[in-house]
């Protein structure tokens, strides 16, 4: 190779902004769950007083990922830190009624233990409800690392700017996409393959509701794909599957694609 382009690299290496490897990133998120839920891990304290100093390690970590990285130099991180850990109790609170929202929902589930532990809709919205919590307080970086982690173990696709209300069930979760300006209300149930997007991708529509709301106690069935920030899909509603929306639906609607495929009788063999 010329010589040029080992400098045209080298260049671009002296030029990317520094940040800690996303399985650092990944690593705290993990510590964090596994700590609010014994269940993720097969560790156990000795006494009540090693956990507050497990809080307090978090938070320190915290501190010194954010200090790592250059697009959070201008941030007050210690701030952040602290702030953030102080919303652990709600963090924890809402997490609870996904997971009941799971059990509730899935014949399959015995109890809390296997949803924690087996469930990947579990870890893609624990996942996302840290990094929202950190997108709140206009964390850079970091809420888009964690959520893209989430999405490369589990498949399943959330937007850290995604507001999404409590009991929320995912069901299998692969090829779930949820997208930046999604709104999705409380008990929603979403399986595989859903589509939660923009009607049209333009870059001069950052900071524009691009994706659709969801209210209340609504079900979307898998390959669903609903799009546009104005679509708004009326609470107590079903979305079957394969469905393709860009239009608002209205409260208690059912919502199902009609198939032509037909079935036949088998012609008979002698053989």
């Amino acid at each position: 190779m010329d010589n040029s382009f080992y400098q045209y690299i080298f260049n671009k290496h002296q030029q990317t902004e520094n940040v800690p490897p996303n399985s650092d990133i990944a690593k705290w998120a993990i510590k964090l769950i596994s700590l609010l839920f014994p269940q993720y891990t097969n560790f156990s304290f000795a006494q009540e007083a090693d956990v507050k100093v497990s809080f307090d390690k978090l938070e320190a970590e915290l501190l010194s990922l954010l200090n790592a990285t250059q697009a959070c130099k201008e941030c007050n991180n210690e701030e952040i830190a602290q702030t953030f850990i102080s919303s652990i109790p709600k963090l924890y609170e809402t997490l609870q009624t996904d997971v009941s929202a799971m059990l509730a929902g899935d014949p399959a589930a015995n109890n809390e233990f296997e949803v924690i532990r087996t469930y990947p809709g579990f870890i893609a919205i624990a996942f996302y409800r840290i990094a929202n919590g950190l997108l709140k307080l206009k964390t850079p970086l970091i809420p888009r690392i964690l959520t893209e982690y989430a999405h490369s173990k589990t498949g399943i696709d959330i937007h850290p700017g995604a507001e999404i209300g409590d009991y929320l069930y995912i069901d299998h979760g692969t090829g779930i996409v949820i997208g930046e300006t999604a709104i999705i209300g409380n008990h929603v149930k979403l399986y595989q393959g859903i589509t939660l997007g923009a009607l049209s991708v333009e870059k001069h529509m950052a900071g524009i509701k691009r994706h659709p709301t969801v209210e209340d106690y609504v079900v979307i069935y898998s390959g669903a794909t609903i799009l546009g920030g104005e679509t708004i899909i009326g609470k107590n509603s079903i979305i079957g599957g394969n469905v393709w929306l860009t239009k608002s639906v209205p409260e208690n609607s059912i919502v199902y694609h009609l198939s032509s495929v037909q079935v036949a009788e088998k012609s008979k063999s002698k053989f």
